[in-house]
């Protein structure tokens, strides 16, 4: 059988263009890929000769990605990322004898148990960040060795072992105006309650939307109540904001915990009943790499 490896693509530029894609200008891009500006260009000119269609509306700061390209990165998303992880892992198991744990979790969570002791660890860690669903997914297909979630999505493949219950609590600002708020919250007005908290300056992230329409659900029997004044990137950064500045959030106990007992923070409201999110270690069944996952499930359960 005969190939004619003259016309079989360049895998470069399908990497190229998953940086574009994900940076949004060829700046970026070249930054992210070690390489120069001109050559990223030159990768995505090629690459939009070979599927013969345009990728990129090319503006004077921005690539905006076209259908067709949208279409096309997540035809190759999913390869390309086994195929940096595999990179990784190699090149580490060439110079090195110690073993590779990948595991995915939220930003938080990674701030909170691992910065402080991850030198301690007799293993490589290496950590990623991302909607629960695609963790999961990435875990079933091997890409991932753990994965610490509140989200339990049933798969067959998947063990998941409950550790700890984060309780949702309204919190604000210590130079905040809560004398109303708490005043309702003391009386149980709970319609003065919901008009005052629409007065309030919000703070949020894209991870807070998920367990704040329950908060609200549970407490007022209706859907989410406010729209976030600033949309920040994760909690922590909720946490610093409201440290320094008027405002109020919904926020997990465990990270709030130290800023309360500080007196940086203040609480409002735990709710007419706790609202508790179960947090889980999920692996997949008989891994290689069970002793490694045990330890980060002790150094978790021990902070």
């Amino acid at each position: 059988m005969y190939y004619n490896y003259n016309s079989m693509i360049n895998l470069e530029w399908y990497r190229t263009f998953k940086a574009v894609y994900e940076e949004g200008n060829l700046t970026n891009a070249s930054e992210v890929l070690f390489t120069s500006q001109p050559g990223v260009s030159l990768h995505i000119s090629n690459l939009e000769a070979y599927v013969g269609y345009k990728l990129f509306e090319r503006t004077s700061r921005k690539m905006v990605p076209t259908e067709r390209a949208i279409i096309l990165y997540d035809y190759i998303i999913d390869a390309l990322k086994k195929l940096e992880y595999t990179e990784q892992y190699f090149r580490t198991s060439k110079t090195n004898k110690r073993k590779t744990l990948s595991i995915g979790m939220c930003s938080e969570v990674f701030q909170v148990f691992f910065e402080p002791h991850i030198g301690t660890l007799n293993f490589d860690i290496i950590a990623q960040f991302g909607e629960y669903p695609q963790l999961i997914k990435e875990l079933n297909e091997g890409i991932l060795d753990l994965v610490i979630t509140p989200e339990k999505i049933e798969n067959a493949a998947i063990v998941y072992a409950p550790f700890f219950k984060e309780h949702i609590l309204l919190v604000a600002g210590n130079s905040t105006e809560t004398s109303l708020l708490e005043q309702h919250i003391a009386t149980k007005q709970w319609d003065a309650l919901e008009q005052e908290l629409k007065t309030q300056v919000w703070y949020g992230s894209s991870n807070v939307l998920g367990y704040s329409k329950k908060f609200w659900h549970q407490n007022f029997k209706k859907k989410q109540l406010y729209k976030s004044n600033y949309l920040v990137p994760n909690i922590i950064s909720i946490i610093r904001c409201l440290k320094a500045n008027n405002g109020i959030a919904l926020v997990p106990d465990f990270l709030c915990h130290k800023a309360l007992k500080n007196n940086e923070l203040k609480l409002l409201w735990e709710g007419h009943e706790p609202l508790l999110n179960t947090f889980y270690f999920a692996t997949k069944q008989h891994s290689k790499l069970q002793s490694e996952i045990e330890q980060i499930e002790k150094l978790i359960m021990n902070n």
